[in-house]
């Protein structure tokens, strides 16, 4: 497996086409709740298995010092193979090659422990993102 800055349009393509597919068709996030705003000045992550695009996120940097952690997803034929984790990893890596030293993500509340076993700590109670519960969780790297 391969996970890698996208920066290619052909690589951009692929990422919102994930997405599309995890979130607007799979969780019905309205698409236009989706791709917002940041999508153009994100760092996009892309991973590949065998020359396939499966999963994808992106990472944008806050001014409370915060390499945060969004739109991470994994095609639901791909889930269970560690894809996920290899992708934190490699976000978590670009964070700190930016000099930041804590990452901060909403996680939908069925993925908590995910998170939890990579080191991250809930911060804040549910709230509703796109009609579906989150908890704001943090990790200091």
């Amino acid at each position: 497996m391969l996970v890698k800055i996208a920066t290619a349009p052909k690589e951009l393509e692929a990422v919102y086409q994930i997405r599309t597919e995890v979130f607007v068709e799979e969780q019905n996030v309205p698409p236009e709740r989706e791709i917002d705003e940041f999508d153009k000045t994100a760092t996009h992550f892309i991973a590949y298995e065998d020359e396939l695009p499966v999963a994808a996120a992106r990472l944008r940097f806050t001014e409370d010092g915060y390499g945060k952690l969004e739109r991470i997803c994994v095609l639901k034929s791909q889930r269970g193979k560690s894809l996920g984790k290899k992708l934190m990893i490699k976000m978590e890596e670009e964070i700190k090659n930016r000099d930041f030293h804590k990452a901060k993500l909403n996680a939908q509340t069925h993925a908590q422990d995910f998170y939890r076993k990579l080191g991250y700590e809930v911060t804040s109670g549910e709230f509703l993102d796109a009609g579906i519960p989150h908890v704001t969780m943090v990790k200091y790297l």
